[in-house]
């Protein structure tokens, strides 16, 4: 009875102590087990804040970006990927739908070394409602999120001679359904690729507590990319609802931010 029991008490033991192991060795995977292509992109969902109903469909969506296009792409919701080890194999990072405070201090820093060190960021809707207290990423993005009014169709417009080849496939007028955001003022010098014409829409919102959104007049940012210190940034504010993503002109203008911000490459000289 003795050895039996030992038995027994040896498996409670043994068995916590795998499950550990094997979870600290799956801690890290990453890149490195991956095969190789043109680049690899983190893909970051974490919420703190509001948490789309979309997630779902727009973390499809990029994945069948990856398989077209032959990129490495790895999903998390954890954090703690942000240090310089696991970083050090990323070419991109996409702030996809995140919202609120996600990245503590340490982890903060690690993703400012990221950028400077030449890397690039895209940053999809509500990554601009994002990490309200962090100057840098703030600049990063460029712009941050103020308010919007209710889900409308609305025109939406290239700005005229970029050079930026992310847009090749879109007209340059297009009806599209989405959640406008209205921003703050801008925070960095940016390249803007989409507006949005407030004539053909509602802006008008009230939140209460004084929290009113008006518009942003007659040039109403939607989409942009930056270079920004040692590295490179897209963000687009397209992309709140599920349907969107089924949409090659929203996957597509996503894939020539990611290709630029993965390469530098993606810009037609003027």
């Amino acid at each position: 009875m003795f050895f039996a029991f030992f038995r027994v008490f040896i498996s409670a033991l043994v068995i916590p102590v795998i499950l550990i192991l094997t979870a600290t060795k799956s801690y890290g995977v990453g890149f490195e087990t991956l095969p190789k292509k043109q680049f690899n992109v983190l893909l970051f969902t974490k919420n703190e804040g509001w948490h789309h109903k979309s997630k779902t469909n727009a973390v499809k969506a990029i994945k069948g970006l990856a398989n077209k296009h032959h990129f490495n792409l790895v999903w998390h919701e954890e954090s703690h990927y942000f240090n310089d080890k696991y970083l050090a194999n990323v070419d991109v990072v996409i702030f996809l739908l995140t919202t609120g405070d996600i990245l503590n201090t340490q982890e903060q820093k690690a993703f400012e070394r990221f950028i400077k060190s030449g890397k690039g960021f895209v940053g999809v809707h509500s990554a601009s409602d994002t990490e309200y207290d962090w100057p840098w990423y703030q600049r990063l993005v460029g712009r941050s999120f103020s308010i919007h009014p209710v889900i409308q169709t609305a025109v939406l417009s290239k700005v005229a001679n970029t050079s930026f080849i992310g847009l090749n496939h879109m007209p340059q007028q297009m009806l599209w359904t989405d959640e406008w955001y209205e921003f703050g003022p801008e925070l960095s010098k940016l390249n803007y690729l989409l507006t949005v014409d407030e004539q053909s829409y509602n802006p008008h919102v009230d939140w209460g507590n004084n929290k009113i959104g008006k518009g942003m007049g007659a040039f109403h940012p939607i989409s942009w990319y930056q270079n920004y210190d040692g590295g490179r940034s897209f963000y687009t504010a397209l992309g709140h609802t599920s349907a969107v993503y089924n949409s090659e002109f929203l996957t597509e203008h996503i894939f020539g931010g990611i290709y630029w911000a993965a390469t530098g490459k993606g810009l037609n000289k003027k």
